[in-house]
């Protein structure tokens, strides 16, 4: 693998090797809402259960969205309690597509943790190696970090710059194509005006990202080359999350619209589009 695909992504097989010499490695299992997926389901040995909603995200409101930001000193003492050290390895997967992981990635790299990495393929990856599993559920490390995170180390756009790029550059919804096409008769349904449909599920195959070729050529298409100012949404951020993962595979840098559509919809002044095209 390339060096961008290397910091951002990591094989079972690296995970492995980096688990038997016995390196710093922290595993988050990372579920969404915390009660959304049962606490002692199958996960990689020696990883810790967490949730998106109560460890990686702020109070939802309608100005910030679903998914905002939590305040950096909640999150650094957060992942203190997780073993987090300065030179900590942290690897996040999930079981079900990659964008919980992405999201929890994503926010990490955003309050200045160098080191994290998402598991290619999540668990599913892992288990099909017929490597063991176990259901122990721990939330905690048995040893405190001492990692000092801070915040603004991904770039990030408002909603007044997300439809900005909309009109002048290149802004990707990240959503599956019914959301994006939305209901003319249904208020609140439909994307923000000039985003071009760009669903995060088109970057994967067999459960894994797809190879860096196919990922450039994809984004080249649509016009996501690097040449122009990026931006990405979804609905509440882990897709859009997800995608910007596949791009920094690919070395193309992504500002994150952290509130989404959730954020954007949320205020009846803003133009909304349906339909197949950008508008």
């Amino acid at each position: 693998m390339n060096d961008a695909r290397c910091r951002t992504l990591i094989t079972v097989d690296e995970l492995a090797r980096l688990l038997d010499s016995r390196a710093t490695v922290v595993m988050l299992d990372v579920i969404d809402e915390q009660g959304g997926a049962p606490d002692d389901r199958p996960k990689i040995p020696g990883a810790l259960s967490v949730n998106l909603a109560t460890d990686f995200s702020g109070k939802p409101t309608p100005a910030a969205g679903r998914r905002p930001l939590p305040d950096v000193s909640d999150l650094q003492a957060k992942a203190r309690s997780w073993g987090i050290r300065s030179d900590s390895v942290v690897v996040v997967y999930d079981n079900s597509g990659g964008a919980q992981a992405s999201r929890a990635w994503w926010t990490l790299r955003w309050e200045g943790l160098a080191d994290v990495r998402v598991l290619d393929g999540g668990y599913g990856a892992w288990i099909e190696t017929g490597r063991p599993s176990s259901n122990l559920v721990a939330t905690h490390a048995a040893i405190a970090g001492d990692v000092v995170l801070t915040s603004g180390c991904m770039p990030t756009i408002s909603a007044e710059e997300a439809a900005a790029l909309a009109a002048q550059s290149r802004l990707l919804d990240a959503r599956p194509r019914a959301a994006y096409l939305g209901d003319p008769a249904k208020p609140g349904t439909g994307h923000i005006p000039g985003a071009i449909h760009a669903a995060a599920g088109d970057n994967i195959a067999n459960g894994k990202f797809k190879p860096n070729d196919e990922l450039r050529a994809r984004f080249s298409s649509l016009g996501a080359d690097g040449s122009k100012k990026i931006g990405v949404y979804c609905g509440s951020g882990n897709a859009a999350a997800h995608a910007v993962a596949a791009m920094c595979a690919v070395g193309l840098e992504t500002a994150l619209f952290v509130g989404s559509w959730s954020a954007w919809s949320a205020d009846p002044s803003r133009p909304v589009a349906t339909g197949p095209e950008p508008g």
